[in-house]
């Protein structure tokens, strides 16, 4: 199981940054991270200075802001998990298919 999930992981190269944000909410300054590599499940995250990081809290790399978990910590490199987004695939899900049964170009005629 190890091996495939570490053969899905890629590192960040070409047009992937490879730098990162934390948020940790509220006030508290954004902490700025390397990223070592990613998958669709998850990253792994280097900081340049050790802190004290809550369970849940908010990534953004380049365009896109994920709510995550914290999994694991080894000195100054993390392991996140990204949290699903139900609120996206519900939508995805509705849309998808016809209140009616009937397909939307069979209703227009």
């Amino acid at each position: 199981m190890a091996e495939k999930r570490r053969w899905m992981r890629t590192k960040p190269t070409g047009l992937v940054q490879r730098t990162g944000k934390i948020l940790l909410g509220g006030n508290a300054e954004a902490i700025d991270c390397s990223v070592i590599d990613l998958s669709a499940g998850g990253a792994c995250l280097e900081l340049s200075e050790l802190c004290d990081l809550p369970k849940r809290f908010e990534f953004i790399h380049g365009c896109t802001r994920t709510i995550c978990q914290l999994a694991w910590i080894r000195g100054y490199r993390i392991g996140i998990m990204y949290e699903a987004n139900k609120q996206k695939s519900m939508i995805a899900g509705g849309l998808s298919r016809a209140t009616t049964g009937l397909s939307r170009l069979s209703r227009d005629r």
